[in-house]
């Protein structure tokens, strides 16, 4: 796809343009998903079951409905028939709309601690609160299943009597906790075992860990009286809510209007209707709007962690470090319903690896714990911590520096995907040329006991799916862009630089809206990855059919073909007779009244070639003997983004992937006990701050993908891949210690230091 930005001397593109949201985010202006306030508005508030398991026998509600300023208690049974129900829907990670019904309000049965039983609409926060002490619910209390092997055992308690695992081959005759079978393979595995001159075997486990997004979760809606409903979200995509809100109520899609709020982080997290739903059906009966705001511990209990995961790698490599067969079992726990990112951790495992014989089993295993969402390349983080500490234990067994290693089995365009489809244009074999010539690879760590340095590699092929966006031209030459698509990262300043750079026009002509569902062509979540690629090639098209019909105004003007039209610079001329010209805002004017009217260009994408994220990492640490705490001395992030429209930004995305890929693999964990979460604080939590972490070095690496503008690729999901396989790599030669299990806590390294001790001293 030709743009102009492809030719030398690029105005906007690849330049660090402010953000245009900046000073209202730091002067506090911007208004989130809270800070909604609409006459006669009540505050809705959920009560949650405490028991991780449990039959619910009845719900009595009528003590919380006589108390004074309580305007509408709902239950499950507000809903509408469930066989009006159907379908799947989400991102990254689909959901049944039926499981996505009895996530918003229990059902039968409460499925892990927190799971919303009631929701309550009350004139105040306090007494919506007091409502819910008021509600009696009788429980029948159950066994819990905390972890995925337990749940897969044949004497386990089932969480779902129907729940018949999807396979390729033949219905069970029994239920089980297993959701899912998936097997992907090519080549033939044990051949390429038996052709191995070293093979090795390892197993590796992580825990449940949340996005730690700062703003809580909150939805607000109206049901006005002629039954339109209005939604104001902090959500990731409106035309998804949309979907979801009407597919649960039973309402036409044109009845309801979804507006994006700000949103104060997500990271995969911030896409089902959770609380959507509840604020309709509370609104609805209420006559007035209302807003749900959770509090910190219900964004820990009751919205969509990462999923936890078991991994067994085993590889079967030559002396000289290639590949001759690669295996993986991956079984990922969802929570409480079916949808872990096993697709997700199959395709990022061996991503970074050229292997002919290959194969992949997964399983989609539920629990009693909420059901987990999107974070960060779902599914990427545990794999690649599993596959990368692995890899880096093969290539000490052979002798061989883990770089060359991964240079050895480095795939090129044309090798195969672990989906078993070609890559396009890669940049992995760039990314590992650049690290073997920077100072982080080549310099020796400072003299100092127990430190170590790791490197690990990382992948995610990225969504495309739809994105569609409008673009006007206004009387005086000046643009505005129209679109759906949530801005998370900087979207909206993005987009401004090209529509400038396309339109060839000051960029501070140009603005960029974010719509409602009512006023915005159809555009799917701002997720996967998928924004700057997707959505960057809609509004390029948009672009360039706002300039056709500009030249063709000018044309008629001109009384020539519009084939003779050129344009640079905010102004149009004939070819053969540059003194026949006419500037922009002159065309812009005219356009109202003549020709064929205002000049409102349209663009939308669809099925896009995959944009494949390659990245590495390399860590410095050091570790204290004495209480195993680690301390990151340096990291440095090498990654292909394809062409940086925005480099500061790109910088921006890569430095937070790595701050939450860091947590994720020495301090974060939701700590169970007995299946009620004992960690529900940000206080307990332990998420890294600035104080944990250096100053984490940024490498752009730009090999352009294959389609889309500018070769842009995705980059907001590959730099959380890798972290923990960096830093496990680098804690073992600072100790001497593998750990298999993430997060790497000081207890849990100081306990492998001091088995270590022991093996050596035996």
């Amino acid at each position: 796809m030709p743009t102009t930005a492809d030719k030398p001397g690029a105005k906007y593109i690849g330049k660090s343009i402010d953000k245009v949201d900046a000073l209202e985010r730091v002067t506090g202006k911007a208004t989130f998903g809270a800070d909604i306030h609409l006459p006669g508005m009540l505050h809705g508030k959920v009560l949650r079951s405490p028991h991780p398991h449990a039959w619910i026998k009845r719900i009595d509600a009528r003590k919380a409905l006589a108390l004074d300023g309580v305007k509408a208690v709902v239950t499950a049974a507000d809903f509408p028939p469930i066989d009006t129900a159907a379908g799947t829907i989400g991102g990254e990670l689909l959901v049944d709309i039926v499981d996505l019904r009895k996530m918003t309000l229990a059902h039968d049965k409460a499925l892990y601690d927190g799971h919303s039983i009631a929701a309550v609409a009350a004139t105040t926060p306090e007494i919506a609160e007091r409502a819910l002490e008021l509600i009696e619910v009788e429980y029948e209390v159950l066994p819990p299943v905390e972890d995925s092997l337990d749940a897969m055992k044949p004497n386990a308690p089932l969480l779902h009597e129907a729940l018949y695992t999807k396979t390729l081959g033949e219905k069970p005759s029994k239920p089980s906790n297993v959701a899912a079978y998936i097997e992907s393979s090519r080549g033939d595995v044990e051949r390429g075992f038996a052709e191995a001159d070293l093979v090795h075997e390892t197993t590796y486990s992580t825990v449940m860990v949340h996005q730690g997004y700062i703003e809580p979760t909150t939805a607000t809606a109206w049901v006005q009286a002629d039954g339109k409903v209005t939604v104001w979200s902090s959500t990731q995509g409106i035309f998804g809510i949309r979907r979801s809100v009407s597919s649960l109520l039973d309402i036409p899609l044109h009845r309801v209007n979804v507006i994006p709020m700000e949103v104060g982080g997500a990271f995969g997290g911030k896409i089902y209707a959770i609380l959507e739903p509840l604020a309709v059906l509370l609104s609805r009966k209420a006559g007035r709007p209302v807003k749900i705001v959770m509090s910190r511990a219900e964004v820990f209990r009751a919205t969509g962690p990462g999923s936890p995961m078991h991994a067994v790698i085993k590889t079967g490599t030559k002396k000289n470090g290639a590949l001759t067969a690669c295996y993986a079992k991956i079984i990922m726990d969802a929570g409480a319903f079916p949808g872990a990112p096993v697709g997700g951790a199959a395709a990022v495992s061996f991503g970074p690896y050229k292997v002919d014989n290959l194969k992949i089993e997964g399983y989609d295993v539920v629990t009693n714990k909420p059901r987990v969402q999107a974070y960060r390349a779902p599914g990427g983080t545990p794999i690649a911590f599993a596959i990368e500490t692995h890899m880096d234990e093969v290539a000490e067994k052979l002798g061989i520096d883990p770089l060359k290693f991964r240079v050895t089995n480095a795939p090129d365009e044309g090798d195969k995907a672990t989906n078993d489809q070609p890559y396009n244009r890669i940049g992995m074999k760039e990314i590992l040329r650049r690290i073997s010539r920077h100072s982080s690879w080549t310099t020796p760590l400072e003299p100092g006991p127990h430190r170590g340095r790791g490197l690990a590699c990382g992948y995610w092929q990225g969504a495309t799916l739809t994105s569609s966006a409008t673009l006007m031209v206004n009387s005086d030459g000046t643009m505005t862009l129209n679109s759906g698509q949530v801005d998370l990262t900087g979207t909206r300043t993005t987009t401004r630089q090209i529509v400038a750079e396309e339109m060839q026009v000051p960029i501070e002509d140009v603005d960029v809206r974010v719509g409602d569902t009512d006023s915005s062509p159809y555009t799917d979540l701002s997720a996967g990855s998928r924004t700057a690629y997707s959505f960057g090639a809609a509004v390029n098209a948009a672009c360039k059919h706002a300039l056709s019909q500009l030249k063709g105004h000018a044309a008629a003007q001109f009384k020539v073909d519009s084939k003779e039209v050129q344009y640079a610079n905010g102004k149009f001329w004939v070819r053969e007779n540059p003194e026949q010209n006419v500037n922009l805002r002159t065309l812009a004017a005219n356009s109202l009244r003549r020709a064929s009217g205002p000049v409102c260009g349209y663009g939308t994408v669809t099925r896009l070639q995959a944009a494949h994220q390659f990245a590495a990492h390399v860590a410095d640490v050091e570790v204290d003997p004495d209480t195993g705490k680690v301390t990151v001395l340096r990291y440095t992030a090498f990654q292909d983004v394809g062409k940086a429209i925005n480099p500061v930004q790109v910088e921006g995305q890569m430095q937070g992937g790595v701050s939450q890929g860091a947590g994720w693999a020495l301090t974060e964990y939701y700590h169970y006990d007995k299946g009620t979460l004992r960690n529900p604080t940000f206080l307990d939590y332990r998420m890294p701050t600035a104080l944990d972490l250096p100053m984490i070095d940024c490498e752009i690496i730009e090999v352009p993908a294959s389609d889309g503008p500018y070769g842009v690729r995705g980059v907001g999901e590959v730099p959380i891949v890798p972290p923990g396989g960096a830093l496990a790599n680098a804690i073992y030669r600072a100790t001497g210690a593998r750990l298999y299990n993430l997060p790497m806590t000081p207890e849990a390294i100081f306990s492998a230091m001091q088995k270590g001790q022991k093996r050596k001293k035996g």
